[in-house]
């Protein structure tokens, strides 16, 4: 594979990374200052957050720039950190 093919993968999963990153500091703050995680509000939020991710990691994996397990596997840990964060609220 060409080095800068490799380039645009890491760069794509980087990009996709941060955009996870930034969906839980969203809901992190949203369930310290705003809302509690039975709000409609907040799973309104995590819903269209988690969806659009989904979307933007399915357009990475049809262009061939991030694989469909990595993809996966960025949704999946992102899930796990926002049950800790949710767990971590309804036990405070």
């Amino acid at each position: 594979m060409p080095e800068v093919a490799i380039s645009d993968r890491e760069k794509a999963y980087a990009l996709l990374q941060a955009d996870a990153n930034k969906i839980l500091k969203l809901i992190k703050v949203q369930i310290d200052n705003l809302t509690m995680p039975q709000c409609p509000l907040y799973e309104e939020v995590l819903d269209t957050q988690m969806f659009g991710l989904s979307r933007e990691i399915d357009f990475a994996v049809r262009l061939d720039l991030v694989d469909e397990d990595e993809g996966k596997k960025l949704l999946e840990n992102l899930e796990k950190q926002l049950n800790v964060l949710h767990e971590a609220a309804q036990n405070s």
